[in-house]
């Protein structure tokens, strides 16, 4: 058995004496694990570090073994990664989500999102806004995907300001305002026709309102913790957009 493919590195272990196990995303066969022979070398560990896009190719004898590695660099980014506190723990949560899924699962539009985020990661307006993003989507395929095109109520698109805790559908401001202490709130850069970035207030809106679903949906029923990471990407991201007080 055998295939090559694109992937981006999530995490890495050691395996005996020189060898090492990747766990990678790859661009059309999902999540997936190998190892990866001398992957404790001197040349390869700079390669296997998370955040790296590599072209691999995967051997094995049958199809459902772990197999091996063969990996060429294509674009390290693991040291610019290690600038900012929002790239540092962003790439941890990112691997925390995608391991949530089945491994060996095809989700190519998630690789195509984790190869632009990456990219991204040290700014904490775009880093956060796309990992919002991400987790909606990674929240979709899971089978848990939430509607915010349109108010369940009154099916206006204009207007959305409230997420409904119970259906995950958007609700307009007219129709929830009665609820509103009930209701979780949608973020303007997340309504269907957004104007207008993150900001502090709205990425912690969209932190939250994520939050709560993938708790709900997701790492409860599993009996599963929140990754650390998060809040630690979660936590760099708001303090870099925190508005400075006033001065006396």
């Amino acid at each position: 058995m055998q295939w090559s493919d694109q992937a981006i590195i999530l995490g890495i272990r050691r395996h005996g004496e020189s060898s090492a196990i990747a766990e990678v995303m790859t661009a059309s066969r999902g999540r997936h694990l190998g190892m990866v022979r001398s992957g404790r070398s001197r040349a390869m560990q700079p390669v296997l570090q998370p955040g790296n896009t590599v072209e691999l190719t995967w051997r094995a004898r049958l199809d459902e073994h772990m197999g091996e590695f063969r990996i060429e660099p294509l674009e390290l980014r693991a040291a610019r990664l290690m600038e900012a506190a929002t790239s540092v723990y962003g790439i941890q949560a990112l691997g925390a989500l995608l391991r949530l899924l089945p491994e060996r699962d095809p989700h190519p539009h998630l690789y195509e999102a984790l190869a632009v985020i990456v990219d991204h990661l040290e700014d904490p307006a775009d880093a956060g806004e796309l990992f919002v993003r991400f987790e909606l989507a990674v929240l979709n395929d899971l089978g848990f995907g939430l509607d915010l095109t349109e108010c369940v109520a009154t099916g206006t698109r204009e207007d959305l300001a409230y997420v409904s805790p119970k259906s995950g559908r958007a609700v307009c401001r007219a129709s929830g305002a009665p609820y509103a202490d009930r209701m979780l709130v949608l973020p303007e850069f997340l309504a269907v026709e957004a104007r207008s970035a993150a900001d502090y207030d709205s990425l912690a809106a969209a932190f939250r309102l994520t939050a709560f679903f993938l708790n709900r949906h997701v790492y409860e029923p599993r009996g599963l913790k929140v990754s650390s990471a998060r809040d630690g990407f979660v936590n760099a991201a708001l303090k870099a957009l925190k508005p400075s007080s006033s001065a006396a």
